[in-house]
């Protein structure tokens, strides 16, 4: 019985261990993947508050961004023509008004201008280390666990 949970334990260990690894190796394509689904939900954002135009507006509130790589990201998208860059890009949302949020040249003093990849990537691997001394501890926890349960198993073994 001892044996089996250090074999689970070990399979843990190599999950944590993979998933690490395969963090690292593909941050490139997370990125990427970030940035065009980020993009696609741009030229989706409308103002009825679907799951992501929420998500879009709370990321733009949060780290004061609009748009993906600026605030005339919003210019390619359907929303633009209808209402103009929307509110959550405003710096104080009562010192924007619609004929503001119309006009990039207007937009651009009321509006946060950096986009939001930069901003997010940045946050995401200034976190990167904590999340990996965090898995190291970890790792370490489950490496120690396991060598004490493989010395148990071998006192229990040598007692029969």
């Amino acid at each position: 019985m001892l044996k089996l949970y250090a074999m689970f334990l070990s399979l843990i260990f190599l999950v944590v261990l993979v998933a690490a690894i395969v963090g690292f190796v593909f941050r490139h394509e997370i990125k990427n993947s970030f940035a065009s689904n980020y993009m696609l939900a741009l030229r989706s954002y409308n103002a009825t508050m679907d799951q992501r135009s929420e998500a879009v507006d709370t990321v733009q509130k949060t780290l004061h961004c609009c748009g993906v790589q600026n605030y005339s990201d919003w210019t390619n998208t359907a929303y633009y023509t209808e209402k103009g860059i929307p509110r959550s890009c405003c710096r104080l949302p009562d010192d924007c008004t619609e004929d503001d949020l119309k006009d990039l040249a207007k937009a651009k003093t009321k509006v946060y201008v950096d986009g939001c990849f930069t901003l997010a990537t940045t946050v995401m691997e200034s976190k990167m280390g904590i999340v990996a001394g965090i898995s190291f501890g970890i790792a370490c926890f489950q490496f120690v666990l396991f060598q004490c349960t493989l010395q148990s198993a071998e006192k229990v073994v040598a007692r029969r």
